[in-house]
């Protein structure tokens, strides 16, 4: 029986791939990947001379048929995202659940991920998230959503086009409320920017436009009903800095009140001040 392996590949920076995804690379006895151009640049700046093939929407039933014949030839089929891991808003279910229905192995070489990299430089809770992915685009099939997302406590996490971005932030706002999050935009890249702040702040920041692909991040609701909003928690750590508390004791001290986790507190302190400075 053959193998299919599914390979992350660079959300940005072509350094960030493993020896093994390489090797893995190297040995394939057929590659699928969505836009064959951007494996291409990979694939020759690391001397990678196996040759991409399509795999999308359109075309992935042709493509299941070619990688089990393949497959039961005892070969390796590769399936690489554009960027990160596969299968994350990228196609390839119906290869999977082929290759497993065929009793083949299906194995997975990690690596980059835009969705756990975004979680954990956005200074908010890592554990436990919801990935969410892109919203719907229909109107009622967005709202439905968000609202049954308003009250879990997980931090949630979502990507997102730069045309839609401050439309999606001004819906989050008025959905969630001015929460604490974080744009991600371009990770890795060249030009990579990380934007903290209430989603309000992140609404007027992105008004005038951005470009490259983006990770949203958003906390999630309290399980406390008296516990601050973010915009009055913000307003209570300015007070406390316009009166000399230093960061350390003004995060404790919040950090027993709030029951939120000191080294979070602690983050937002420091944005806060800096941003006074």
């Amino acid at each position: 029986m053959g193998t299919l392996h599914l390979v992350a590949t660079p959300i940005g920076n072509l350094e960030d791939i493993t020896l093994r995804a390489l090797r893995v690379l190297r040995e394939a006895q057929l590659l699928f990947a969505e836009d064959t151009r951007r494996t291409r640049v990979l694939l020759d700046r690391h001397g990678v001379g196996v040759r991409p093939r399509s795999l999308h929407a359109h075309n992935e039933a042709e493509r299941i048929a070619m990688a089990i014949e393949v497959l039961d030839a005892g070969g390796g089929v590769v399936l690489v995202s554009d960027a990160g891991m596969p299968l994350v808003s990228d196609p390839g279910e119906r290869l999977v659940a082929a290759a497993i229905d065929a009793g083949h192995t299906v194995t997975v070489a990690p690596g980059a991920s835009a969705v756990s990299s975004a979680l954990v430089v956005s200074g908010l809770p890592a554990t436990p998230f919801t990935f969410v992915g892109f919203l719907p685009r229909k109107t009622g099939e967005r709202n439905a959503l968000l609202e049954g997302l308003k009250m879990r406590p997980d931090t949630l996490v979502f990507f997102e086009s730069p045309q839609r971005l401050v439309a999606t932030l001004g819906r989050l706002r008025e959905v969630f409320g001015d929460r604490r999050g974080c744009v991600a935009r371009e990770l890795t890249k060249l030009h990579e920017e990380v934007r903290r702040g209430v989603l309000s702040e992140l609404e007027a920041y992105f008004e005038t436009g951005t470009k490259g692909e983006i990770t949203i991040v958003l906390e999630g609701a309290s399980d406390d009903p008296e516990a601050l909003r973010p915009a009055d928690l913000d307003a209570e750590i300015r007070d406390a800095l316009r009166k000399g508390v230093s960061s350390r004791e003004l995060a404790a001290d919040l950090a027993t009140a709030t029951g939120l986790s000191k080294r979070q507190l602690y983050t937002r302190i420091v944005e806060l001040r800096n941003r006074k400075g």
